[in-house]
């Protein structure tokens, strides 16, 4: 089971993303910018502790999010998708007149039972 998917559209950015930038890493924090928009960095650009949970990966790119922020979706699976418009972030896809976004769900009871036991 996963928690975290993305769209056939959005995996054609983060493809053309990854062969332009390489390596890549996915962050949702909840903080500045554009809020709780899962944002695309390349790896190292972004510093990651101990308060970001690996939620999953997606195309090799793993997908963090922020404990702290976690502890609000944790009852939710996420898939990433992608549209037009510019977000407010440094997020990579912003110079391409699109903007990374999430559609969540509450998970079922199989994967609740999984994800949180």
């Amino acid at each position: 089971m996963k928690r975290v998917a993305i769209t056939p559209k959005a995996a054609k950015v983060l493809d053309q993303l990854k062969a332009k930038h390489g390596d890549l890493i996915f962050h949702q924090s909840g903080g500045c910018c554009d809020g709780s928009a899962p944002m695309v960095f390349e790896k190292g650009d972004m510093y990651l502790d101990e308060s970001d949970v690996l939620l999953g990966t997606l195309n090799d790119v793993n997908f963090y999010m922020n404990q702290d922020q976690f502890e609000y979706w944790k009852h939710t699976h996420l898939t990433v998708d992608v549209t037009e418009g510019r977000g407010a972030s440094f997020s990579l896809e912003i110079p391409l007149g699109l903007r990374f976004l999430i559609h969540s769900r509450l998970l079922t009871k199989d994967e609740e039972a999984f994800f949180n036991g």
